[in-house]
């Protein structure tokens, strides 16, 4: 269905976004970086639970991820098990502060599926050293494409950081879910940048 230009009635109870999917094609020359202290540890088959409060430590609280949080444990499991989906955590003193997610499970290409930072560590250089990171991975593997999505619900940045980092904007979609803090999902003070509509 082809939708006219205009205004478009957001149901009660949910949230909207507009979610830009971005992608490259080949290899860009890392960007210049400062060590901001962390290492990248890899994480193989974690505990859901662990995974769930690292997930709304970088993303709930402020940007209401929530598609994990809601995920049942064995769908989650599933994901995080299999040995094409690599899950990595940026580190400072032993500490998890971030979230890098690469899945591979489509042949030949790899997502960016998740990728952020505790708000704490926004601003410090972590964010670019971590995408240099997040590429060298990628492309180590046998891909010819490595693609990414993210909304307006996101970090006010992110989308400029993406096509910074060598990501082109293909697709533009718009979004609409059940709100989560009003499915107890996430606190109803999550982003409170975006008003609740009850």
């Amino acid at each position: 269905m082809m939708l006219q230009p205009g205004f478009y009635d957001v149901p009660t109870g949910h949230v909207a976004t507009v979610v830009t999917h971005l992608e490259m094609r080949a290899r860009p020359e890392p960007r210049p970086e400062t060590d901001p202290g962390l290492t990248l540890r890899r994480v193989t088959a974690p505990d859901p639970d662990w995974y769930r409060a690292l997930f709304r430590r970088v993303g709930g609280e402020d940007w209401l991820w929530f598609s994990r949080l809601e995920m049942p444990d064995a769908d989650l499991a599933a994901i995080l098990n299999d040995p094409r989906n690599h899950l990595y955590v940026p580190e400072r003193d032993g500490e998890a502060v971030g979230l890098l997610e690469l899945d591979l499970r489509q042949q030949g290409e790899c997502e960016l599926a998740f990728f952020g930072l505790a708000v704490d560590t926004i601003g410090t250089g972590a964010g670019r050293w971590m995408m240099n990171r997040a590429i060298e991975k990628a492309w180590a593997e046998p891909i010819s494409r490595f693609h990414v999505h993210t909304c307006t619900m996101d970090h006010p940045a992110a989308l400029d950081f993406y096509r910074r980092s060598g990501f082109a904007a293909i697709k533009r979609q718009i979004e609409i879910a059940r709100d989560p803090r009003l499915t107890g999902t996430l606190p109803e003070t999550a982003a409170p940048h975006i008003p609740i509509l009850r």
